[in-house]
């Protein structure tokens, strides 16, 4: 018997994922820095750090140097279909659609990863704290913000399904309140996955 987990959290006002990593390579242009790289292909710095051992300092980088970019397309994949059956779930709701945010995104797919590597199954971290504070922490502003957390559905149409047969999390994915969301996927080494939806204003 499979095991499957749901958590719901709402409030107003060096991240590894090896399972999914598949690379991109950049070469290094005039103007390129570690920052615009990250934003062009929707990473973090300390990820490309993470994947380019021979970078010692991210402050210095070279024309013509060829940086691997982990873009984990299959993971972004499965993350953006939970993006459309939120929408789609909205859309029958009469509710206006949310817009993916890709840096809520990475945090949302950091919670999943320290969930793996802590061993906890919480809405607050024992790394992060509270998603708000981890959201503050990494530059996200917000208004209202909410957190939809899943463990043991093995596809984005089975973690929906379950969100949406709960009420907490229903009422996350279905609020007027929220304009953006971010998705995260990890598994762990036994390959149960860990889902995550990070809701802001």
């Amino acid at each position: 018997m499979k095991k499957t987990m749901l958590l719901t959290l709402a409030l107003v006002c060096g991240i590894t994922t090896e399972a999914f990593a598949q690379d991109t390579i950049h070469t290094v242009q005039s103007g390129d820095t570690l920052w615009k790289i990250a934003q062009k292909y929707q990473s973090g710095i300390s990820e490309i750090v993470a994947a380019n051992p021979s970078i010692s300092n991210p402050a210095i980088i070279y024309v013509g140097q060829r940086i691997k970019v982990p873009t984990m397309t299959d993971v972004k994949s499965q993350e953006s279909e939970v993006l459309r059956l939120v929408n789609a779930e909205r859309a029958r709701a009469g509710v206006k659609p949310l817009t993916m945010n890709w840096q809520l995104e990475r945090v949302a797919r950091y919670k999943c990863q320290d969930m793996i590597n802590k061993n906890y199954f919480s809405h607050t971290s024992p790394t992060y704290g509270s998603p708000f504070t981890m959201m503050q922490n990494f530059g996200i502003q917000f208004s209202a913000a909410g957190e939809n957390i899943a463990k043991g559905q093995r596809s984005p149409a089975e973690v929906m399904n379950s969100w949406m047969n709960s009420p907490g999390h229903r009422s996350n994915i279905l609020s007027g309140t929220y304009t953006q969301i971010g998705v995260g996927l990890a598994k762990d080494s036994s390959g149960t996955s860990y889902w995550t939806q990070m809701f802001i204003r």
